[in-house]
């Protein structure tokens, strides 16, 4: 029974959506007339509604005829920007132009995103008793940009036209477009010929981020096995200290062989070690159900640090669990900052690994580290169970626990935020 709601739903919305496309406002209206004064003047002894049935879809009738006659023949080139931000509006730039010998007017223009309507499995565990507002809602939860119709000028034979197309990221994510649709109304301005423009673009929506104050990073600097060849010159430069005699032990690469021949005995180049601060950025991606605000805002806390973070003078590894542990590092040599945004924009929440999982990934990196900083979903026991045995470790701590619930425990390195009040919560940091 289930599917058979789902796919009723499913057509239901389809159609929707073509006939926002198909449709224009007033043909939107003729429609509505027409269904209206269809019904009313199935007697037509009562009522005289069928004579208005009948002009009303005999403009229809003669608009549609027109379609294939309307087709807009013109090139399309877009510059869709490949990031945008969660909640905040962007734009880019379309140009049309038209090669043929006659002007065309009346064209519009829409963006085709990917189709944003849940799969079945979605759909069954979302839903306990189907209806097509929780369906309406699942929608819009997976939409992660809206980009609406934009008019275009009148475009004369040979001309292009350029236009500013206003859009809205809504949440964080990674969404398709196959290209966009030119779409031109009939001469009525009824209904619209639809010309598809195949012109694939995927589009990174990045979390939101908020303004940190002023912050200390937990820690000191410490030795990097591997140094320059690691860091790229990240912190102390490997730079050439001078020569001293050969010792048991050292790399035959670093034999000054000049020196070796003139003293007649191994003489070898001695460098500086590599000493430089290495920060754990650790994402808790254990949501339970009912915690998708709390998962939001951790990932937008994430992003806020991400972005905050000078990796010029540091490196900085993102450390979460999904299918398996992932740890990506910034900083010289390695990730951008603005890398790791887009690996933060498709996170997604981890519900069949173990929370030992986090610990074991940041341990496995203990001896690196300078310091790490947590942003938890909780302050539940398995949790505090984690923080300490980073802390056992001698792992310098800061934790951001993302939570409605109250917390006890005051400690100088534990922060709560409240999934809807995170800025006023990080002015505390």
């Amino acid at each position: 029974m289930r599917r058979i709601w789902y796919r009723f739903f499913r057509f239901l919305s389809g159609l929707s959506y073509w006939a926002n496309r198909r449709l224009t406002a007033a043909g939107a209206l003729v429609v509505s007339g027409a269904v209206m004064t269809g019904a009313l003047g199935v007697d037509t002894r009562q009522s005289a509604a069928y004579q208005v049935f009948g002009f009303l879809a005999a403009v229809l009738v003669a608009a549609a005829l027109c379609l294939p006659l309307l087709r807009a023949r013109v090139r399309v080139e877009r510059e869709l920007p490949r990031v945008a931000t969660a909640g905040e509006p962007f734009t880019y730039r379309v140009r049309v132009s038209n090669p043929g010998d006659k002007a065309v007017d009346g064209l519009s223009l829409f963006e085709d995103l990917a189709d944003t309507r849940p799969a079945f499995e979605t759909f069954r565990a979302a839903m306990r008793i189907p209806n097509y507002r929780a369906w309406k809602l699942l929608i819009n939860n997976a939409r992660v940009a809206q980009i609406t119709e934009q008019a275009l000028p009148a475009i004369e034979p040979g001309a292009t036209a350029e236009v500013e197309v206003q859009a809205r990221a809504l949440k964080r994510g990674i969404t398709h477009s196959q290209g966009v649709t030119v779409a031109r109304a009939d001469p009525l301005g009824l209904l619209r010929a639809l010309t598809p423009v195949p012109r694939p673009a995927n589009l990174v929506v990045l979390p939101r981020r908020y303004a940190l104050p002023p912050f200390s990073l937990p820690g000191v600097r410490r030795y990097q096995q591997g140094g320059v060849a690691l860091a790229t010159s990240v912190g102390d430069s490997s730079e050439f200290i001078g020569l001293r005699e050969y010792r048991p032990g050292d790399s035959l690469q670093r034999i000054h062989w000049k020196s070796y021949a003139r003293a007649g005995q191994p003489i070898v180049k001695e460098y500086q070690d590599e000493y430089f601060e290495r920060h754990a950025l650790v994402l808790d991606t254990f949501a339970r159900r009912g915690w998708e605000r709390r998962f939001e805002a951790a990932v937008s806390i994430a992003a806020s640090f991400v972005y905050t973070i000078e990796t010029r003078e540091c490196l900085l590894d993102l450390m979460f669990i999904g299918a398996e542990p992932y740890v990506y590092t910034a900083g010289r040599g390695q990730l951008q900052s603005g890398s790791l945004l887009e690996i933060l924009a498709a996170v997604q929440p981890c519900g069949d690994k173990p929370l030992t999982a986090l610990a074991e990934a940041a341990l496995a990196r203990r001896h690196a580290l300078s310091g790490c900083i947590c942003v938890l979903l909780g302050w539940d026991e398995p949790r505090r169970e984690l923080v300490q045995k980073l802390r056992s470790h001698g792992i310098a701590l800061r934790v951001i626990v993302v939570t409605e619930e109250p917390v006890a425990e005051r400690l100088a390195w534990l922060l709560v935020v409240e999934p809807d009040k995170v800025q006023e919560g990080l002015a505390r940091l």
